[in-house]
């Protein structure tokens, strides 16, 4: 019974168009040479990450440099789990940097 209720859920949550299939929006959200890397960007190196190792997670650094890179060690991809408090001492530290005071 439960397994229906939950699908039922699913079914009532899931878009039927996508989000930004929008003129307005595609006109607005174009990626632009001035737009582009206006956001800073951190990057957190997971060292144990099976699914995106390590030098792929360097590599793509390397093709598309953030601002700061902190390196979590010891931590596999799901770092929420295996490292909670050093994730979120990290994030902690990226928000109080970025945030408007």
């Amino acid at each position: 019974m439960y397994a229906y209720q939950d699908f039922v859920l699913a079914l009532s949550l899931v878009r039927g168009f996508p989000l930004f299939n929008n003129k307005l929006v595609l006109k607005h959200a174009k990626l632009t040479s001035k737009r582009y890397k206006s956001v800073r960007r951190d990057f957190i190196v997971c060292d144990q990450d099976y699914a995106i190792e390590e030098s792929f997670q360097r590599w793509m650094i390397e093709r598309n440099p953030p601002h700061e890179i902190k390196v979590i060690n010891g931590t596999d991809q799901m770092v929420m789990f295996t490292r909670p408090l050093k994730l979120f001492s990290y994030l902690g530290e990226i928000a109080d940097k970025y945030s408007y005071k």
